[in-house]
């Protein structure tokens, strides 16, 4: 199935990575130093709409590396898509089941994340209760819908 583009990820050109990566190590560097990096971390997060923290900046070595920060960060925080269909969501868990360590695989879970109200809806990916163990992408895209946040 082909997804919208506003479901997929972005094409992100070579210049913004290389734009975003000096940016992160400026504020690296900052932060190493003991320098004020709070303008260069607000001006970082005013330029790619994220929110990130000095922890953010100083530990991103330890589970990637700085053109993978950089290629989040140019890609949107929060892609909200108001009318996501079950089709899409089915397409969009197939997407990340296949890419196991794929740069899109990251963004494709974001999007899941952010267009389910199910709390800890990567889980029913990850780590399935034992009902979901080895499940079709519809039957997880179904257990997600299925969830309702209580009225408080």
């Amino acid at each position: 199935m082909e997804l919208r583009p506003e479901l997929s990820p972005p094409v992100i050109p070579s210049t913004r990575i290389e734009q975003l990566c000096a940016a992160i190590h400026t504020v690296v560097e900052l932060l190493e130093s003991g320098a004020d990096a709070r303008a260069d971390i607000a001006a970082f997060n005013e330029d790619t709409g994220h929110t990130y923290e000095p922890y953010d900046f100083m530990t991103y070595g330890s589970w990637r590396n700085i053109e993978e920060f950089a290629l989040e960060a140019a890609r949107p925080a929060w892609p909200k898509v108001p009318d996501v269909s079950r089709e899409e969501l089915v397409e969009i868990v197939r997407r990340i089941q296949i890419q196991a360590m794929d740069d899109d695989r990251d963004y494709y879970l974001l999007v899941l994340e952010t267009n389910t109200v199910r709390p800890g809806v990567s889980d029913l990916i990850h780590w399935p209760p034992p009902h979901l163990v080895g499940a079709s992408a519809e039957a997880i895209v179904d257990e997600a819908l299925r969830y309702r946040p209580t009225a408080l």
